[in-house]
């Protein structure tokens, strides 16, 4: 694999409506669009997707392009590979900034998938044709969470996760279960929970979800554990897990019974592969999280979703869901509940290029010398 150069664009765009979660509130999201070229013109695309500010993890968009440009992207004009899982390997030496390796891991991906004239999912040994969509719902108030569930029941969605904090949970759930009984209903809690708050989690066991995500501290394990053997409904770990290590650990110390894989959280598609193939054997249950992408992240999440192992709709929405217009062409859509896999080289969507130079902020290439 000749890499001729790599190109990093920062882009910014506005959502349909806001994003809530206790933790805040995205209205613009930015992100970094990475493009690696090889001498032969071929390019492949990934998405660096740290937010603008540390809520969801330590990285930002800042600190991502500083790892890209400054250690990551050198360190690959040092080395020369002939797979992905290389680059993922090479990256270990530095420590965590796994959204900046993933950028940049994706990338190398897609380009090496069209490389060899196959899809990306086809490469990482998807076996699914289309994979069921769920859909966030993240409102300010409970008409909002009700009106947005009754609209994407109408847009086929097949999954539904709900926000929730101790100061709104219960009663939310309640009015939404009273509503509709039967949905498929998860809650997210974003870390927004105590071992101080068992009784008020085990309440929650009275709505029949499919799982509770994340309700403990981000970097948890061990209290997750204690908190899993009071409660009936699964537990789900999402920011918890960085690595195939943590994986591993949570699921030997019975922290979890579900994990949320997400490619950009964990370093890329390598390391997602090897939780998901891990889980796999162990019989624990996967999906995939979504992180509010554009849909280059959204096109890669859509080939890790069709591995064997994800067993339950994704938060892998159409591109509609958040933006008016999508960078990727032909935009993601959802029909009849399902997303399909596309067959196409690569992660089967073009780049809309006219609509990433309205929204580019920064832009910066980096040429490499192929002796």
């Amino acid at each position: 694999m000749k890499i001729a150069n790599v190109k990093l664009r920062v882009i910014s765009m506005p959502l349909k409506s806001p994003f809530h979660t206790h933790l805040g509130t995205v209205t613009e999201r930015e992100g970094i669009i990475v493009e690696v070229t090889e001498s032969n013109g071929v390019s492949g695309f990934g998405e660096g997707v740290a937010f603008s500010t540390p809520w969801y993890t330590e990285e930002t968009v800042k600190t991502s392009l500083h790892i890209l440009s400054d250690i990551l992207i050198p360190m690959l004009m040092k080395n020369s590979i002939e797979h992905p899982k290389e680059a993922s390997i090479l990256f270990k030496s530095i420590r965590r900034n796994h959204m900046a390796k993933a950028g940049l891991e994706m990338a190398i991906w897609d380009l090496y998938a069209k490389m060899n004239a196959k899809s990306l999912s086809t490469v990482i040994g998807g076996t699914r044709a289309k994979i069921a969509s769920g859909v966030v719902v993240a409102a300010d108030s409970l008409s909002s969470s009700l009106n947005q569930i009754e609209k994407y029941l109408d847009e086929g969605y097949q999954r539904f996760k709900i926000k929730i904090n101790p100061r709104e949970d219960y009663r939310l759930l309640a009015e939404i279960r009273r509503h509709y009984p039967e949905i498929p209903l998860m809650a997210d809690a974003n870390s927004a929970y105590t071992l101080k708050d068992v009784e008020r989690l085990k309440a929650l066991d009275d709505f029949n979800l499919l799982m509770i995500e994340q309700p403990l501290a981000s970097d948890d394990i061990i209290e997750h554990a204690l908190l899993q053997k009071k409660l009936q409904t699964s537990i789900c770990l999402d920011e918890s897990i960085i690595s195939f290590e943590d994986a591993k650990n949570a699921i030997e110390l019975g922290s979890c019974k579900i994990i949320n894989i997400k490619a950009g959280r964990v370093g890329g598609l390598y390391e997602a592969k090897r939780i998901h193939d891990y889980c796999l054997d162990k019989g624990i249950d996967v999906w995939c999280g979504g992180m509010i992408e554009f849909g280059v992240s959204r096109a890669h999440n859509i080939a890790l979703a069709s591995l064997p192992g994800f067993t339950i709709p994704g938060d892998i929405s159409a591109s509609n869901r958040f933006w008016e217009e999508d960078i990727i062409s032909p935009e993601v859509t959802v029909e009849k509940g399902y997303v399909s896999v596309p067959t196409s080289p690569g992660i089967g969507f073009g780049i809309n290029e006219k609509r990433i130079r309205e929204l580019t902020q920064v832009e910066k290439t980096f040429k490499f010398e192929n002796k």
